[in-house]
């Protein structure tokens, strides 16, 4: 009587974790929601920290970025590893429970049937080869909904390093947001430049969308080593904030509207990935900690670079300032976070 019910509770206990891996996946690829996954989470953790580690021995930011630039597309060839590695487990112990054999028959009857190999196959009862035929469905189908997701994530990836791509040929290989708003100045684009706001806003909402729904995306690091996606958030920030606290301009709603998307969609992400922030009552700026540049010194120097640049300002540098950091301490906690994260490129003071 006890070995029918420990058997009954083992088959019970690898149809929960077959079912429960089954769950992550659709979680993570079909459900278009931003859900984090405990086995997702384990797999990506776990190389996180054995990248960092290779990463560290680098001597120069492109060495660690090579290395890094791995993590993300290893992780994801893991990922369905992992999933068949716990699938293949809880179908060995529902196949002891069915009374297939020892735990290694019970081993090579689950592996011949994820991987459809047919080297092994269960006894003439009908409930082992439902479970038999069950395994191999499962098995075909967690990797397919990887395979088919790839393209996705990758027209995803595409359309965010375009943008990012864009704006260093507008602010330079060492962008900034004064580079940014001095080439808009020298092409006109300062005052009337809706198309281009509307284009970053529509970034924005997708970044937020995909970064969350596909979190691994976050890690996809630029082509480029002197780029990220992080950055380029950074930058353009910046400048809608310096627009609107330093440069003597009309209102501008497109901006503002762009400004906020940005603001909604780096906090959205960075929240995702456990960055807590009350951005609705945002901590008092400080001048003295370092991990809230720009400093005061930074701001009148682009104040300066603006002005050397004919780009109309407000007479009041101080003022303008304090609007500045208001409107920066919006988002840059959250930029600080996921730059550390992603091992982004050093953020330019604007």
């Amino acid at each position: 009587m006890f070995t029918i019910a420990l058997k009954a509770l083992t088959g019970l206990a690898g149809a929960f974790i077959v079912a429960s891996t089954v769950l992550a996946a659709i979680r993570s690829f079909v459900l278009p929601r931003n859900e984090s996954v405990l086995i997702n989470n384990w797999v990506f953790t776990g190389l996180r920290r054995i990248f960092t580690l290779i990463a560290s021995l680098g001597r120069t930011y492109g060495q660690r970025d090579r290395v890094m630039a791995l993590y993300a597309p290893v992780g994801l060839v893991a990922l369905p590893i992992a999933w068949l590695g716990v699938v293949s487990f809880g179908y060995t112990i529902i196949f002891w429970s069915l009374g297939e054999g020892d735990l290694e028959r019970c081993y090579r009857i689950s592996n011949s049937s994820l991987l459809t190999l047919g080297s092994e196959e269960p006894s003439t009862h009908v409930l082992p080869t439902v479970a038999s035929y069950s395994e191999a469905t499962l098995g075909l189908l967690l990797m397919t909904l990887l395979i088919s997701y790839l393209p996705t994530m990758y027209q995803a990836f595409s359309r965010r390093e375009l943008v990012v791509a864009r704006l260093e040929l507008r602010a330079g290989a060492k962008a900034s947001a004064v580079e940014l708003l001095c080439w808009f100045n020298l092409t006109g684009a300062l005052q009337d430049n809706e198309e281009q706001w509307a284009t970053w806003e529509e970034w924005f909402v997708e970044i937020e969308e995909t970064h969350t729904s596909l979190p691994i995306l976050s890690f996809f690091r630029s082509p480029q080593p002197g780029r990220s996606w992080v950055t380029t958030v950074d930058i353009i920030l910046d400048a809608a904030a310096l627009i609107i606290s330093t440069a003597d301009l009309p209102r501008n709603p497109h901006m503002e509207l762009c400004f906020k998307a940005g603001c909604v969609a780096i906090n959205r992400v960075s929240r995702f990935f456990k960055y807590e922030a009350d951005v609705s009552a945002p901590e008092p700026f400080d001048d003295r900690d370092p991990m809230q540049e720009p400093g005061r010194q930074d701001f009148h120097n682009a104040y300066q670079e603006m002005q050397e640049a004919k780009i109309p300002l407000r007479p009041d540098e101080e003022a303008a300032w304090k609007q500045y950091r208001d409107l920066r301490s919006r988002y840059a906690g959250a930029i600080t976070y996921l730059a550390k994260l992603t091992m982004a490129p050093e953020i330019k003071p604007i």
